[in-house]
């Protein structure tokens, strides 16, 4: 015969997923980490992890005030021992939190991205940076002590054999002849001054076969140089962040990311400063997580958020270990986050991809 639940569980059920409420105001845990915590002039929180705390809270008939903290670490702390009955912002849901803390049901997807100058040393920029560097500005130096050669040669045949164009003083003579020795490796030749004596056309000779040889390698110089410069500058995804500083909010699931790959990091507090490291120039680049990073960008116009999100990531509400509260407010959790109200005001919040 199968086995029978008693009767009296199906009444009983439904008491136990919802705890009652403690008697004490709660203590909630929370950090600025807009647009999921933000606070008002007035110093009032708001935002949508804040938002859905108070919906949940307002169901369960829980009474609570919220604590800064500083890091989403020290929230982890904060609950681990004992100082917040909760805590809430941004949290990230990892292995090693999970070890110390319980968590919620998720109730937002993130991951992290990466943001960079909408300009990061391409087009244009970049042809000015390599024409600036020190390796370009050395290499038209070889090249003119070679012209200069080659002139010398064609001057010192011709000054007597052809006053006409390279004679006058030694200056006006050399001058004319490091024209000439400059049109005939580009190939242009004007055909304004040509050597007329025996030494000074096997010059001639020797440099145009030379200058075939020159100019090819001149250009294919160039040319690895800027390619090999767009290649170090440019950033298009994780990969390409070795051998960069990149800015990021310290004690961050991003930092871990980060500082476990060996990518040197810019440390800051806040999202803020990460971004500003980016603006000014002292880092290449910032990694965070992409909801918050999508919402700070739009007070930096100078940056874009790249479209690749990679880590994938949970947030969720921070509880104690073997919490009484967590089945009452996941059950709580679910029912908003499926609902249409939340979705508003995420597109609210964050706008639509």
């Amino acid at each position: 015969m199968a086995h029978r639940r008693p009767f009296w569980l199906l009444f009983t059920l439904p008491l136990a997923l919802t705890a009652a409420p403690p008697a004490r105001v709660m203590i909630i845990g929370t950090k600025i980490a807009p647009p999921f915590v933000m606070r008002e002039p007035d110093g009032s929180w708001t935002g949508l992890s804040v938002d859905l705390w108070r919906d949940v809270a307002a169901q369960l008939g829980f009474r609570y005030e919220f604590r800064e903290a500083s890091t989403p670490a020290a929230l982890v702390d904060g609950v681990a021992q004992g100082r917040y009955d909760a805590a809430l912002a941004a949290v990230t849901v990892t292995p090693d939190r999970e070890q110390r803390v319980d968590f919620s049901q998720p109730y937002f997807d993130s991951g992290l991205s990466i943001a960079v100058p909408r300009s990061l040393e391409s087009g244009w920029r970049a042809t000015l940076a390599t024409f600036f560097s020190w390796g370009f500005v050395r290499l038209v130096g070889a090249l003119t002590v070679v012209l200069f050669g080659a002139a010398m040669g064609v001057w010192l045949f011709e000054r007597r054999a052809n006053p006409e164009q390279f004679g006058g003083s030694t200056a006006a003579g050399l001058g004319a002849a490091f024209w000439w020795s400059a049109v005939t490796m580009t190939t242009v030749g004007y055909g304004d001054k040509a050597p007329r004596s025996l030494g000074g056309r096997l010059v001639a000779i020797v440099w145009m076969f030379t200058s075939v040889g020159l100019i090819s390698g001149f250009t294919a110089t160039i040319a690895a140089s800027l390619t090999q410069h767009r290649l170090d500058t440019e950033i298009h995804g994780p990969a390409d962040l070795r051998r960069r500083v990149v800015a990021v909010v310290r004690s961050s699931t991003a930092e871990d990311y980060l500082r476990v790959r060996h990518i040197r990091t810019d440390s800051v507090d806040t999202i803020e400063a990460a971004l500003a490291a980016v603006d000014s120039g002292a880092a290449a680049a910032c990694v965070y997580d992409t909801p918050i990073l999508k919402f700070a960008l739009q007070d930096h116009p100078a940056l874009v958020l790249l479209p690749v999100t990679f880590e994938p990531a949970n947030y969720a509400i921070v509880l104690p270990q073997h919490s009484p509260l967590r089945e009452a407010i996941d059950v709580a959790l679910l029912e908003h986050v499926q609902g249409d109200a939340w979705r508003a005001r995420v597109e609210r919040y964050l706008g639509t991809d």
